[in-house]
């Protein structure tokens, strides 16, 4: 189907459309019964991953069930550091880890296993044989920074302070591990977009940690050269940036990276971003998902107050980050009717 035949390909594009695209960051997941069966018939959360019969299945799932006008590749941020050498492993209670961390930056006791990516991409074409044509399919991947913080400490943190450190510490080590990130961050959606994804979000969820400089030098900067290397090898690709937690730094984000849409996160009043961004760039969000949760009028006012503020330029509607596991159905469903009506 022709790019303008999709709507919401058609706004990443920079076509504003009357109606709103919407899908929904972790749309498909734990929110969901069928997602709960099959887990629990299936296993852990990196089993299903590397299913990709199962994968296949959890990403189509919300599409079957809501419609969203975009599918979002089920699979996890830190696939690359996976297959730059690191194990990966999720912890009931904790999250994932990954070991050994790189507390000293160095990939040097490492051996990159690059046919991780492989179930990633068989999912990816399962996906695309199945998925309804007037739906664009989204890939994605961590960006460097963010990545890079739970290859340091080996797992999730309050404040990302070991990278955080490390980077003033040591930014020639530091910088190298960023490179490798990048590298194979390129391989990894080079490889979902060769099996049929669409468009790509790049996922910058700690790009708030860091200060002014930091942030142009271990959040911009890398993700300009992915977008860079990214449309060398496919000039349609459109590519959403979402850092979240940047603030006011995210008018600079979207000049300097070059991605085509921006994601705001809930904490960033909708009516600055309209004023701040660059004009005809898409934006894409940003309900806060405990309205989602709530409901009733804190949901519709703040539906209303988004639709709003990005009236007058291309916008995709979202959430300002995942969705959350006790989020009721019939909210999302409520949700869909605010947006499409």
């Amino acid at each position: 189907m022709p790019a303008q035949d999709k709507l919401l390909l058609s706004v990443l594009s920079g076509e504003k459309q009357e109606r709103k695209p919407i899908w929904l960051m972790r749309q498909a997941g734990r929110y969901l019964p069928e997602y709960r069966a099959l887990r629990e018939a299936k296993g852990g959360f990196l089993e299903l991953v590397n299913d990709p019969d199962a994968a296949a299945e959890i990403t189509l799932q919300p599409i079957k069930r809501f419609g969203f006008d975009g599918a979002i590749l089920f699979s996890d941020i830190l696939i690359v550091p996976y297959a730059l050498g690191q194990d990966l492993r999720f912890e009931a209670g904790e999250g994932p880890v990954l070991s050994p961390a790189l507390v000293d930056g160095s990939l040097g006791a490492l051996q990159q296993v690059t046919e991780r990516f492989n179930p990633i991409f068989r999912t990816v074409e399962k996906v695309k044989a199945a998925l309804p044509p007037e739906t664009t399919f989204l890939g994605f991947a961590g960006s460097p920074w963010t990545v890079s913080t739970y290859m340091v400490a080996g797992r999730g943190s309050k404040d990302q302070g070991d990278t955080r450190r490390l980077a003033y510490r040591d930014p020639a080590a530091f910088g190298a591990l960023i490179d490798a990130i990048i590298a194979a961050t390129v391989d990894y959606l080079d490889g979902q977009v060769r099996a049929g994804v669409e468009a790509v979000q790049l996922f910058d969820s700690w790009a708030g940690s860091l200060a002014p400089a930091q942030f142009e030098r271990w959040v911009i900067e890398p993700n300009a050269r992915i977008v860079a290397a990214l449309r060398a090898r496919h000039p349609g690709i459109r590519i959403i940036g979402f850092p979240k937690g940047a603030g006011s730094k995210l008018a600079a984000y979207a000049r300097e990276t070059g991605v085509d849409a921006v994601g705001v996160d809930e904490t960033v009043d909708p009516i600055w971003a309209a004023a701040a961004l660059p004009p005809e760039m898409p934006v894409q969000g940003n309900l806060d998902p405990l309205a989602l949760i709530t409901g009733g009028e804190a949901l519709e006012k703040g539906v209303a107050r988004i639709l709003s503020a990005f009236a007058e330029r291309p916008h995709v509607f979202n959430l300002g980050h995942g969705i959350l596991p006790d989020t009721p159905i019939a909210h999302v469903e409520h949700l869909l009717k605010l947006v499409r009506q």
